[in-house]
């Protein structure tokens, strides 16, 4: 008999596991996603030209609260788990409400959903959103051009429009950003890195877009989302961890597996963190994955040349996902306000208007930062209005990307930007070599 299965996913690894197991499969039948985490991303298709001849009116997608309305109503048999950075209590509430509904629950593991490439692989995760893996993926860039090596970017997937023109995107200007409608949250991960000209792709079908990435690559650089396992299976595996959130590395899914994956393990922000909290996280590497090689290393904050923050009344602006479902309670912005003598870090709450407030209210961890949430033209009016609200002296911008470009700013402005640094020996560059250069031999050897 041919089992309902219904995905409970986030607009990404959802649809890959989708494209991955089930999408030929006879045995199956998908019947339905849900979607949470990213507003807007539900009461859409995942469209036929994406599902395959099996579904000829593609699959619908509906929001995960309605997840036990569906499971009787489609008669589901087993609902499949396909998103990430969920802490393990909440994903066995999950679980536990699935079965009470009478379905099975299952997690894919990640030999059936990571795709092979014939080219070397090198993949950066994380045990949490907000680790660093951006700047790290920059650092990784930078090495590889040392080595004289062509490589592009894949970005772990964030289609939240039309999904039929999002199968297979590449970045390499700015020009791009607008022809695939990108969203603030997109343009973070993919800006950054075309402006230092490189290459990104991203989409929906990752075996497609592998298949066009490796056309002008030697290396493929994974550059993961949220604490999520790579979709390409990696021939370095590397994986961040942040001190703030000490203990974190083995309380959310799937970040743990990355790090018992992990070929180099970086604990990142040593110079914001205090040496108890690392010294907890270095205990858990060490106790986990002994094999790994253990790096340490900063997230420098940068700040954009000619002005200062000291005295002012600061209202800072920081990455949303890392602050929302990332759970933490500030990012780089405080901690430059911080450091660079500000007067007052202004509670930005009492200014929020439309999805900006009501971001508070879902997350009522934040305080002092405002997450710039971008998902929709909506999102982006509600978060220029209230910067504009907001009574303060400066506004101090430290998302990925110059929101400036996108958004009207009445107030005096300054950019925070972080950059990857060393912390010692070995390197990060020392390392990724030892580890990569015997597999560049050997795909060098392959070529021949």
């Amino acid at each position: 008999m041919v089992k309902n299965v219904l995905i409970m996913g986030a607009a990404g690894r959802d649809f890959h596991d989708y494209n991955t197991l089930f999408r030929n499969s006879r045995e199956v039948r998908v019947v339905a996603f849900t979607a949470t985490q990213i507003p807007l991303i539900e009461n859409r298709i995942y469209p036929p030209e994406l599902a395959g001849k099996r579904y000829p009116e593609g699959i619908p997608i509906f929001a995960e609260a309605q997840l036990p309305e569906l499971i009787h109503r489609l008669k589901v048999d087993q609902v499949v788990f396909a998103y990430s950075d969920i802490s393990y209590a909440d994903l066995m509430h999950r679980a536990a409400l699935v079965q009470a509904c009478g379905a099975d629950f299952k997690i894919p593991g990640t030999r059936s959903t990571m795709l092979a490439s014939k080219r070397p692989v090198v993949a950066v995760c994380a045990v949490r959103t907000g680790c660093g893996k951006s700047s790290t993926t920059r650092h990784v860039c930078r090495v590889l051009q040392q080595l004289g090596k062509r490589f592009v970017i894949v970005r772990h997937p964030m289609p939240y429009g039309d999904l039929r023109k999002q199968r297979v995107q590449r970045f390499s200007r700015y020009e791009d950003f607008d022809l695939h409608r990108c969203t603030i949250e997109e343009r973070e991960e993919y800006e950054p890195l075309v402006e230092e000209g490189f290459i990104v792709y991203a989409g929906v079908d990752y075996a497609a877009i592998l298949k066009e990435a490796e056309t002008e690559a030697e290396v493929i650089i994974w550059d993961g989302g949220n604490n999520d396992t790579p979709f390409f299976r990696p021939d370095v595996h590397i994986t961040l961890l942040d001190p703030h959130r000490a203990g974190h590395e083995t309380l959310y899914y799937p970040g743990e597996t990355n790090l018992r994956m992990a070929d180099i393990a970086i604990i990142n922000k040593i110079d914001s963190a205090g040496l108890e909290k690392v010294e907890q996280v270095r205990r858990q590497v060490e106790a986990i994955n002994p094999g790994a090689t253990l790096l340490l290393a900063d997230s420098k904050v940068e700040l954009e040349q000619g002005k200062n923050i000291r005295g002012k009344r600061v209202l800072v602006v920081e990455d949303g996902p890392s602050l929302t479902h990332g759970g933490m309670p500030f990012g780089a912005g405080v901690v430059a306000a911080r450091e660079h003598g500000a007067a007052q870090i202004v509670d930005p709450r009492p200014y929020a208007c439309g999805a900006i407030r009501d971001t508070y209210q879902h997350y009522p961890h934040l305080q002092r930062a405002l997450p710039a949430m971008g998902y929709s033209k909506e999102q982006i009016a509600d978060l220029e209005a209230t910067i504009t609200r907001a009574d303060c002296d400066l506004v101090l911008f430290a998302t990925p990307i110059d929101l400036r470009r996108l958004i009207r700013i009445d107030k005096p402005s300054l950019r925070v930007r972080y950059r990857y640094s060393d912390h010692g020996d070995p390197t990060l560059s020392e390392a990724l070599k030892a580890r990569l250069e015997p597999v560049l031999a050997l795909a060098e050897e392959a070529d021949k």
